[in-house]
């Protein structure tokens, strides 16, 4: 080692005391060098540079190769981690030794960006976005919330794409770092990027990893640009591109990936851009955590796009799914409706699943099952959410798990107690939750009951039994859980640790028995409190009238005051807490190392926790949905190729309306896809086709839905197009805006899409875009809703048979206090369309405008409505060229989609020169002459 010193190895029994601790109660002058996992962890950066001793580092370059790619300048960068403060799996000395080594960036990156918010070197203090990577102690006490289950982002994704013909071809990796979980996506997108934006929306990144030649200075790739400006809030980091290998890549994961899992092989092997994206992923978390993922350790999946349904951000927004528009931390939100989930971990599945609903049949109908199954058996239900609850966050368990650090820390120490009794707490509750899904009927329960019959389970709590004490378990409190980790390990297994426990109890009592004495000294109600911030300490509720002089005695120091509550502490009590502490880390230092030694034998078996994990978050999403159920009248939607709604209604509004909703139908079939809803302002058109869209997609996550009854086809696809009323914009900004979201509907929407679009065209020629934009759809077989204020519109249905008209019902009520008429909203959905006109006077109406303004508003709409009139009529020329416009394009699309009988369509054209004449009156003029 650097220090020079002799190193010590563990022995293989369980006495964890090397030749180097030299008597009870003294530190050990040098850290015992000890096996973890199936690598040996070295000390300095002598033996962090010896790749040779490491067997988990996958076939990457080594750091001396890395260093050779370091920016110019960048030697004196202050290094990430230290920034962040202390990362889980090293201290700051650790991370600035291996800033000395270890670089992944090129000189090129750092030219002509200083504009943009993207670290140059993951060492560089321009990453002052990531405040850490990996808490110390990442476990929820309480059942989380959609709030605190995301509040804090944790992945890490790796973007590239394909150069030259390959240009579009994008590979993806990501992994969380609560979760050992890699997920590989690659596919084909188009010049919008699309698919990008919605899967990293949907990943919610702490950090972005892209090319560095991506960026280069005036070279910046469109991908990079369109990234960077949807994520301006995510730290971005570029690597030299040769880190992206996919044959690097492919030794990764076959070294990395649990043998569970190993069918991945088969699957991404030819995935080169997902692979090449995988291997920068992992050099770089191996760079920024300190650690390595131990051997066989990881679960790797392959997530394409066509498993499930792609909602874009843009529809994810307007639908509120996970984050209200006006309050994004009001739980107002479909997610917020639905979360009933007790773990963090199930929380985090529901979120993934509203966000990307599946689109298989048969997953949703068994989901649907079990839903069925815990609304009819009240003891299942109760049972399976008494055990759900008291489990812990499994995936960010198993994230640490496997986690090798490179340094051994107190910290790290302490944390690998910690989650070792974790482990215990979470094997004693396989058992109940294999009673609970004993007598269960559906398909997938009974899976789950079979998968917890593994014997993994019942091996890894024999052999932490053998070693900790069987009333070690996770408690809440912090003095609570010190006194958990002290006492884990069973007396009698190391005979020092045993004289160093029995140290620190004497010290705790002597520190009770010092308070005591005080209180009688000065006749004062004191007693010990603890904190982990000021260890222990004393506490006092006293009046401040009960004081001598009204101030505590000179002795006591660091004096606070809250109410009548007093905290301090003394000089001496400060001396005591340094002993306790001292003893503290004694006792964590030899109780680290028997654990350690513990993790190597259980380690074998330790997978199947990734199987506990995938049941504890179904089953929590699962209980989640019924219980949703149990607070409204919800019904088990059927899977057909009809969307049929009988009276739903809006689950969101449901959960802040006083009152339960207006219910409406909805039906939409292959021959009547598309429909037109027209209705005043207000009326109720966005609630209602925002409604179908949550419902759609409640219906493919397994949830039961807001209706008396409900079908639906599954959707592939789902687009919302929502107005732009609360904003304020120019005409010109808000058309463009229009323009866009359109056209990314038109090249992405297929014949299975749900596509909502409420309001189109706000600009004068925004009815000719409206009109053509729906001329387009109507040849899809995508059932469509578009609201819409411009009623020509709902003439189109004439041409087109699967087009339907509905509006919705205004009442026009005169006040009893004089004459002004009022309109009262049904919010009631009718065939037909409306007959209502001028809405905006109407809305006005109702609004405490003063009677002058609304009197002379009316007054200039009618005057503007004469002048149109008579511009109209003394321009007979040009109603002449808009009418055979008009004929011409009706003609086109029936000589183009016409399935009329020859009889029909002569009536059909008869029907239309009749049209042409009424329109252009001069036409049957010229006829009769001729």
């Amino acid at each position: 080692m650097a220090g020079g010193g002799d190193v010590v190895t563990t022995s293989d029994s369980y006495t964890g005391r090397g030749s180097s601790t030299p008597g009870v109660g003294r530190r050990a002058v040098q850290t015992p060098r000890y096996t973890l996992g199936l690598l040996q962890t070295p000390h300095s950066s002598e033996s962090t540079g010896a790749s040779s001793s490491r067997g988990a580092r996958p076939g990457g370059s080594s750091d001396e190769d890395l260093a050779a790619g370091r920016a110019a300048g960048t030697s004196a960068a202050k290094p990430a981690v230290s920034e962040r403060g202390e990362s889980y799996f090293g201290d700051k000395s650790s991370c600035v030794e291996n800033a000395n080594t270890l670089n992944l960036t090129s000189s090129s990156s750092v030219r002509g960006l200083n504009s943009t918010r993207i670290g140059k070197t993951p060492l560089s203090s321009g990453r002052y976005g990531c405040q850490s990577h990996t808490p110390l102690m990442g476990y929820s006490a309480t059942s989380s919330s959609a709030a605190s289950a995301h509040s804090v982002a944790s992945v890490i994704v790796a973007v590239v794409e394909g150069r030259g013909l390959a240009r579009g071809e994008v590979g993806m990796a990501s992994i969380d770092l609560k979760n050992p979980e890699i997920i590989l996506s690659q596919f084909a997108d188009n010049t919008t990027y699309a698919k990008v934006i919605t899967k990293l929306k949907i990943l919610t990144p702490l950090e972005i990893i892209m090319s560095n030649t991506a960026c280069d200075a005036g070279n910046t790739t469109k991908l990079f640009s369109l990234v960077t400006e949807h994520f301006k809030n995510v730290t971005f980091s570029t690597v030299q591109r040769k880190y992206f290998n996919e044959t690097k890549g492919l030794e990764y994961i076959e070294q990395l990936c649990a043998s569970e899992f190993s069918t991945i092989f088969m699957e991404v092997q030819s995935k080169y851009y997902c692979l090449a994206a995988a291997a920068a992923l992992l050099k770089y978390v191996e760079f920024i955590q300190n650690s390595v993922y131990a051997p066989k350790s990881l679960k790797v999946r392959f997530q394409g796009s066509e498993k499930t349904a792609m909602i874009d951000s843009s529809s994810a927004q307007n639908l509120e799914l996970v984050i209200n528009n006006r309050d994004s931390r009001n739980g107002h939100t479909l997610l917020g409706v639905l979360n009933y989930t007790k773990t963090p971990c199930g929380s985090r599945r529901l979120r993934s699943n509203i966000l990307e609903p599946p689109i298989d049949a048969e997953t949703i109908n068994t989901r649907l099952d079990c839903v069925q199954e815990l609304l009819q058996d009240e003891e299942l239900f109760f049972g399976l959410q008494a055990v759900i609850s008291k489990f812990l966050d499994t995936e960010q368990l198993l994230s640490v798990l496997v986690q090798i650090p490179k340094q051994d820390t107190a910290k790290t120490a302490e944390s690998k107690i910690t989650n070792l009794i974790y482990l215990k707490h979470t094997l004693e509750l396989v058992e109940p939750l294999k009673a609970a899904l004993r007598n269960c009927n559906t398909q997938l329960l009974k899976a789950y009951y079979s998968s917890l019959e593994d014997t993994r389970f019942g091996i890894i709590l024999e052999k932490i039994t053998s070693v900790i004490n069987d009333d070690t378990r996770y408690t809440k409190g912090c003095l609570s859980m010190r006194t958990q980790k002290c006492y884990a390990v069973k007396p009698n297994i190391n005979a020092y640790l045993d004289i160093a426990r029995r140290t620190y109890t004497e010290i705790v009592d002597d520190i009770a028995g010092m308070i005591t004495q005080l209180a009688e000294k000065y006749s004062l109600p004191m007693k010990t409190s603890f904190s982990s911030a000021r260890g222990f300490f004393i506490q006092m509720n006293a009046d401040c009238s009960a004081l001598p002089n009204g101030q505590l005695p000179s002795e006591f120091t660091k004096i606070t005051k809250i109410k009548n509550t007093y905290s301090f502490t003394s000089a001496d009590l400060i001396k005591m807490n340094e002993r306790c502490q001292e003893s503290l880390r004694e006792i964590y230092h030899m109780t680290y190392l028997i654990v350690c030694k513990l993790l190597n034998e259980i380690y074998e078996h330790i997978h199947c926790l990734y199987k506990l994990s995938d049941i504890v978050s179904m089953l929590d999403m699962l209980l989640s949905f019924a219980h949703a159920c149990t607070l409204s009248d919800y019904v088990r939607p059927e899977f057909t190729d009809t969307l049929a709604i009988k009276q739903g209604w809006h689950p969101i509004l449901e959960k802040i309306a006083m009152e339960k909703p207006v219910s409406n139908n909805t039906y939409l079939t292959e021959g009547n896809n598309f429909v037109i809803i027209t209705g005043p302002n207000m009326s109720g058109k966005s609630t209602y086709l925002k409604q179908i869209a949550l419902c759609q997609i409640m219906a493919q996550i397994g949830s039961y839905v807001p209706a008396e009854y409900c079908s639906f086809r599954i959707a592939e696809q789902i687009f919302t197009r929502i107005g732009m009323d609360d904003d304020i914009e120019t005409n010109a900004s808000t058309f463009m805006k229009e323009i866009k979201e359109i056209t990314y509907i038109i090249q992405n929407a297929n014949d299975k899409s749900l596509i909502i679009i409420d309001e189109l065209g706000s600009a004068e020629e925004g009815i000719g875009i409206c009109y053509a934009a729906c001329e387009y759809l109507l040849n899809l077989k995508a059932f469509t809703l578009l609201a819409t204020h411009f009623l020509e519109l709902c003439h189109i249905d004439a041409l087109y048979p699967n087009v339907e008209n509905c509006h919705f019902e205004v009442q026009h009520v005169r006040s009893s206090a004089g004459n002004k008429e009022k309109i009262a909203y049904s919010y009631t959905l009718s065939k037909g369309y409306t007959e209502e006109k001028n809405y905006g006077l109407k809305a006005a109406e109702v609004s405490s405008l003063p009677s002058s303004i609304i009197l002379d508003a009316k007054e200039i709409t009618n005057h503007i409505a004469e002048q149109i009139l008579h511009r109209q009529k003394s321009s007979p020329e040009m109603m002449k060229e808009r009418a055979t416009f008009q004929l011409a394009m009706r003609l086109v699309q029936a000589a183009r989609n016409s399935r009329l009988d020859p009889g029909s369509l002569r009536l059909y054209l008869k029907a239309l020169k009749k049209k042409y004449e009424a329109n252009c009156p001069t036409a049957g003029k010229n006829d009769e002459q001729q």
